[in-house]
């Protein structure tokens, strides 16, 4: 059912609730993982600006593809960049790419504030993916 699962991570303590439910998914149906990292940058003054977590990308990225891998599931791990605002397109612009049956993510990242007054990225992948997304607590 679930041959392929991309799980989404943003380095936020609920982005963390995601890794054991995608972790149990995976495992029950011998899925591969992609975990992905949407990092949001912007220019200022001629450099970009990371306007992600203050933990790097791709030790972010790194962390958790381990600990699928350490369950013996097969995983690899992207990390996009992308301008402010367009975080949920890359998320399910990635969950093509890599034919995925699942998305699994959190309800509220790092962007919780704004979230409340814009549209939190969560609730714009629900509205633009053509797989099903699992949205964690």
């Amino acid at each position: 059912m679930f041959e392929r699962i991309l799980v989404a991570v943003d380095g936020s303590p609920r982005s963390e609730r995601t890794i054991p439910v995608a972790l149990d998914l995976a495992g029950r149906y011998g899925a591969e993982v992609t975990v992905v990292h949407v990092r949001e940058y912007d220019r200022y003054e001629g450099d970009d600006v990371d306007l992600g977590p203050p933990i790097p990308a791709d030790e972010l990225v790194q962390r958790v593809v381990g600990t699928f891998q350490e369950a013996g599931l097969s995983t690899h791990g992207e990390v996009r960049r992308v301008s402010p605002g367009r975080t949920a397109e890359m998320i399910v612009d990635v969950a093509e790419q890599s034919d995925a049956a699942l998305i699994v993510m959190g309800t509220r990242g790092m962007t919780e504030i704004r979230s409340l007054l814009l549209g939190g990225v969560a609730t714009k992948v629900v509205n633009r993916a053509t797989c099903p997304v699992l949205l964690v607590r």
